[in-house]
């Protein structure tokens, strides 16, 4: 046994399933792959061909660390060393042939690679011709196939079944290799008939899987048909590529995730070596570990998922933005044009397009700001305050306050909020809530109630009508105008009825409006000198609440001792000149949305309205009603 443990050195071993680094003294050192940790506590001494972890106290030799991390037995275990090390074992019963004596995972990963073998050469075949021409037609010529072992499975009910009987493979272990299945007559039959087929390797390199893509309309299974889970294989243990990629990823610092077989080929043979997939399942915690080991989680490292661009493409990034926190490495999205995934991407555009692809990526935290932000309308201040409470706990879930602070200014950018702090101040408040909570923010909820939810919580009762603040001096000026117009509508006419209901900021008060322009408006009651003027307007109401709101103003005593055509000018100039301040901070926020980069003619357009509306606003300031 010390021959075999001494024939592999234990930092080769090691290295398959991590990345090392030089720890000094003749050391190395990686992340533990027996337990999440942040920094490196794991050793190896290749002198010693031993290793140790100071976080879990894990240790041992070459044996131990393969029994531990495969899961296999001790007998397994050094049959694998010495299959790699080309030793032939003589076994107790005599004889240097292994046969049934293997343990079970040595001879399913063996069925495998008999199997991968055979696939790979039935690709030639006359009956693979539709196999092949599928490949051609993704761009895959047969060095292509040959260099990730693509092949094919053959139509008939038990070819490769019949093929590994002869190779000494019993029944029972192709059942449980899942590489065939019971048949209705109870007998196996092949697993995969008639599919082109993808070998699914581990991080070591062996086949403990594959993945088969439906050829032809007559076979009513799904589009790809996977391996079952069995000893040997568990999909989300699993990421196809990453025995080609692990080496790539672990000296550039970067993981490219796509979706597929053909997208990894494409992304390998366009130079973006370090692409990966998962196989059949969604990229999960246990695909992070693999990657969080090669990439030894330094802040250097990099993590790029590319989708397509359609709504299924998003919504897989945005579940991908979930598990952002759980690499130290910063995460990035690659959105594919026109819904094209990389494959396709290849073939329309070439190999220098899909490495542009990855190299133009997003910061995954920026992509999801930007999808969320984009469900609200920012042309009101309505929709801007939604935005920013929908977007605020993402940007507070960032653990860098440095990077959170970045983005929280950004947000503010956006949004078109030009209160910077305040949305900082959003962010932080959040994020504090969360950490004193246990929560991600996104989970985090004010401790006091919300205005919206007191009422939607609240029970319902009869009231007058939306709320007033007649604290406010917009709306008490708005008020003094409307009571004007009822009362005394010679003062205000004809400027009043050129008020558009926008310049209103209480509902109920644009309902009185809408109610004034309805019965004809202040210079038509003047000039037909209408004694039915309030009934009119009253009768325009659109129910009792209204209706009771215009008594209320046309009975309500005006808040001057001298109601004159200078009192009438003052409340119609401060009602117009918050309206156009309104306006100038939406245009202000508008042009902070466009950014440096927006089309130049939209730009100047804005630009423009911004300029009158400010010279709007100094000049009624300047004139009073005479600038009306």
């Amino acid at each position: 046994m010390k021959a075999v443990r001494d024939a592999v050195p234990i930092d080769a071993v090691v290295s398959e399933y991590l990345q090392l680094r030089n720890a000094g003294g003749g050391n190395l050192k990686g992340l533990c792959p027996f337990h999440d940790e942040k920094s490196p506590s794991f050793q190896v001494s290749p002198a010693k061909g031993l290793f140790y972890c100071f976080g879990c106290q894990e240790g041992g030799d070459t044996v131990d660390f393969i029994m531990k991390i495969d899961h296999l037995s001790f007998a397994e275990t050094i049959e694998r060393l010495a299959s790699q090390a080309g030793i032939t074992l003589r076994y107790e019963e005599g004889g240097y042939t292994p046969g049934r004596q293997q343990g079970e995972r040595i001879r399913l990963v063996e069925a495998h690679k008999i199997a991968a073998k055979f696939y790979a050469d039935q690709l030639s075949s006359p009956e693979a011709e539709i196999g092949r021409k599928f490949l051609a037609s993704r761009g895959f010529d047969q060095a292509a196939a040959e260099h990730f072992g693509v092949g094919y499975s053959p139509a008939g009910w038990d070819h490769l079944t019949r093929f590994l009987r002869g190779k000494g493979f019993s029944d029972k272990e192709l059942l449980l290799s899942g590489l065939a299945q019971d048949s209705r007559s109870g007998k196996p039959i092949d697993r995969f008939r008639g599919r082109l087929m993808w070998p699914i390797r581990d991080i070591t390199g062996e086949v403990i899987g594959f993945g088969a893509r439906k050829l032809r309309d007559d076979d009513n299974g799904p589009k790809y048909l996977n391996t079952p889970e069995t000893a040997i294989y568990k999909k989300s243990h699993v990421l196809y590529g990453i025995d080609l990629a692990k080496k790539d990823i672990a000296k550039t610092n970067r993981a490219v995730v796509v979706e597929g077989y053909t997208d990894v080929m494409a992304c390998h043979l366009a130079g973006v070596t370090t692409a990966i997939a998962t196989c059949g399942t969604a990229f999960a915690g246990d695909h992070i570990k693999i990657l969080r080991r090669l990439l030894m989680d330094n802040a250097a490292s990099e993590v790029v998922f590319t989708f397509d661009g359609d709504a299924a493409g998003q919504k897989a990034a945005l579940r991908a933005f979930e598990d952002d926190q759980k690499f130290a490495a910063e995460t990035s999205i690659a959105i594919t044009p026109g819904g094209m995934d990389p494959c396709e991407l290849r073939l329309a555009e070439g190999d220098a397009a899909v490495a542009a692809l990855v190299d133009a990526r997003t910061p995954l935290f920026a992509f999801a700001i930007r999808q969320v932000v984009a469900r609200h309308n920012l042309d009101t201040a309505e929709g801007r305050a939604a935005a920013l409470e929908a977007a605020a706990p993402i940007v507070a879930n960032i653990k860098n306050g440095a990077i959170q602070h970045e983005y929280a200014v950004q947000l503010a950018g956006m949004l078109g909020i030009l209160d910077t702090q305040f949305v900082v101040r959003r962010v932080g408040q959040l994020a504090r809530w969360a950490r004193e909570r246990g929560q991600r923010p996104d989970q985090a909820r004010s401790p006091q109630r919300t205005a919206a939810a007191a009422v939607q919580a609240a029970p319902a009762q009869a009231r007058p009508g939306p709320a007033l603040n007649l604290r406010s001096p917009a709306q008490l000026t708005e008020r003094e105008l409307l009571k004007l117009a009822l009362q005394h509508p010679q003062l205000v006419a004809p400027a009043f009825d050129a008020y558009g209901e926008d310049e209103f900021t209480a509902a109920p008060y644009v309902l009185v409006r809408r109610a004034i322009e309805q019965a004809g408006g202040v210079t038509q009651a003047v000039a037909q000198a209408d004694s039915g003027y309030l009934a009119k307007v009253r009768d325009a109401a659109p129910d009792d609440t209204v209706r009771s709101l215009v008594t209320e103003l046309a009975v309500e005593a005006v808040r001057a001792k001298n109601v004159d055509e200078a009192y009438a000018g003052m409340q119609l100039v401060q009602v117009r000149l918050r309206a156009v301040e309104r306006r100038v901070k939406d245009v202000q926020a508008s042009m902070v949305r466009l950014g440096s980069q927006a089309d130049p003619d939209h730009l100047a357009a804005v630009a423009n309205e911004l300029w009158v509306l400010e010279q709007y606003g100094r000049a009624l300031k300047d004139r009073g009603a005479a600038a009306l």
